[in-house]
């Protein structure tokens, strides 16, 4: 680390401190609010942290955890609350989150300092992801480690560091192994790195391969059999798709969808901005020669940033699963944070280089500014904390659905029930026999064998080599209740009413399941 580049740590210290003090302040408006598929998460670390299992419910193996990494550090936190009694996962999850946060504030520190930007723009960068709604509505999923792992990728691409990009390069896959797009692109964004793959090959490996090893012989499946669960999951949003997604929210949500996805459009604007100058001037035509081509050279993995999120959203809408808002997060932030470095860098180039106009940069980067303080009127607008998310599609609130899990729990006595279809929040607080598709691994060997004879024949193979180990002979188990959702209030024993801000009222009732 040069002299130069320590000073500007020095002076962008408090960056990471920032990043904690808001992370914490939004976990605390988030945390009563979590959705069902958060508490999915949840379920899994507490399982771990206790019963030393992976799965969903305890007893149950199943691999239908999206992001392991997310699991074992979730689980890890759970384990130390556990040193005070009893295991607290809602208070690992908001240990992860922070740290996470962290993580984040470091890394737009580093890139300041890489880069000579101005610290206001590390301000900016941390804000577009902790203030978007759909990132805060997504809280307990792995929607903050997405963040860390992208910005840091792109630091050590900056930076030049092969070894460090493939370790975090590894820790991403792990987080969703979709993430291996931005580390494609990022990797060859970077001479650096081009020139010594190798080493970022090998450290990725080193850090994911025996993970994903382990889970491919232990588990059955490499993947998590998430993949083919959403892909089988056609019809769910009706006519909307992953490509058309956002207008879905839209239609719903305006004000809440725009401030979510305007600095992500902002940045993609900047990307094919920077794209269009890029091949239409010559650098070394500029103050400074050559010296303009090499500067030039160091925006490539903040440009590579952006264009992961465009090329993963292509991939996404290729796959053909449902429009999550989750699923949206990785282009959003990965969009967002690149126009906002890409700003910056013109902006500190600017002062460097009189050829270069300051005004255009300065003023974006503004606007960007006054936008955030939209995203924190839409944040506060419900109230803190928060009883339900900006982007909510549950059939019932986390306190209700906390509600009834509980009473399920005393009334089963060992019992098995059949979920309703949203299994995350009632696992979690029944501690019973609740099974589906995410938590009966014996209800996933039909899925896998309908998606293998429906698909093309390159990923038919890959899903025959992803489930080699795959015990089909698993027998899903067989249940003595169903639990069933049904608008109103609830009518009769063995029903608890419910609000849902999407749904409305609504009510749970427990019945003898059918004969077979």
């Amino acid at each position: 680390m040069t002299t130069s580049v320590r000073d500007h740590v020095r002076a962008a210290w408090w960056l990471p401190v920032f990043a904690v003090v808001a992370t914490a302040a939004l976990f605390l408006v988030v945390k009563d609010s979590l959705t069902d598929d958060a508490y999915i998460t949840l379920a899994y670390a507490k399982n771990l942290a206790v019963h030393g299992e992976w799965g969903l419910i305890a007893g149950e193996h199943a691999n239908s955890a999206t992001s392991p990494l997310n699991i074992l550090l979730l689980a890890l936190a759970t384990l130390l609350t556990r040193i005070f009694g009893d295991a607290h996962p809602v208070i690992a999850l908001g240990l992860v989150t922070v740290a996470a946060g962290a993580v984040i504030g470091w890394a737009w520190m580093r890139l300041v300092a890489a880069l000579r930007l101005p610290s206001f723009a590390g301000v900016l960068g941390i804000a577009v992801v902790l203030l978007n709604p759909f990132v805060l509505s997504a809280i307990g999923l792995e929607v903050l480690l997405i963040p860390a792992a992208l910005i840091l990728l792109t630091v050590f691409a900056v930076e030049g560091r092969p070894v460090w990009f493939g370790a975090i390069a590894g820790l991403a896959v792990m987080i969703r192994l979709d993430l291996v797009v931005f580390v494609l692109i990022l990797a060859f964004s970077s001479a650096a790195i081009r020139r010594k793959l190798v080493k970022a090959v090998l450290a990725a490996v080193a850090v994911a391969g025996p993970w994903y090893l382990f889970s491919w012989i232990a588990f059955g499946s490499a993947v998590p059999d998430t993949l083919v669960i959403k892909q089988l999951q056609g019809g769910l949003f009706g006519e909307w798709s992953f490509f058309t997604g956002p207008v879905m929210y839209f239609t719903g949500r305006k004000i809440v969808t725009a401030v979510a996805f305007a600095p992500a459009l902002a940045g993609l604007f900047v990307l094919v901005s920077w794209f269009l100058v890029r091949f239409a001037v010559r650098w070394e035509k500029l103050e400074g020669g050559r010296g303009g081509l090499k500067e030039m050279a160091k925006i490539g993995p903040l440009a590579a940033l952006g264009a992961g999120g465009v090329v993963y959203y292509g991939v996404y809408t290729l796959m053909g699963v449902g429009p999550y808002h989750w699923y949206f997060v990785a282009p959003i932030v990965s969009l967002s944070m690149s126009g906002v470095a890409i700003l910056a860098f013109w902006l500190a180039r600017s002062r460097e280089q009189e050829r270069l106009e300051s005004r255009p940069p300065a003023l974006a980067l503004g606007l960007v500014g006054l936008a955030l303080l939209g995203n924190i009127a839409v944040v506060a607008k419900p109230g803190v904390p928060w009883e339900s998310p900006l982007i909510f599609g549950n059939w019932a609130s986390a306190p209700d659905y906390a509600r009834v899990g509980k009473a399920l729990g005393e009334r089963l006595d060992g019992a098995t029930v059949s979920s309703p279809g949203e299994i995350g929040t009632l696992a979690y607080y029944c501690e019973c026999k609740i099974v589906d598709e995410f938590s009966d691994r014996g209800r996933v060997v039909d899925k896998v064998e309908k998606r293998i004879a429906e698909a093309n024949p390159i990923t038919s193979f890959a899903l025959r080599v992803n489930y080699l180990f795959f015990d089909r002979s698993i027998k899903p188990e067989p249940i003595q209740y169903e639990l069933k959702y049904a608008s109103g209030p609830a009518v009769g024993p063995d029903s608890w009413t419910v609000h849902s801000a999407a749904k409305g009222v609504g009510h749970f009732s427990l019945v003898p399941a059918a004969r077979p």
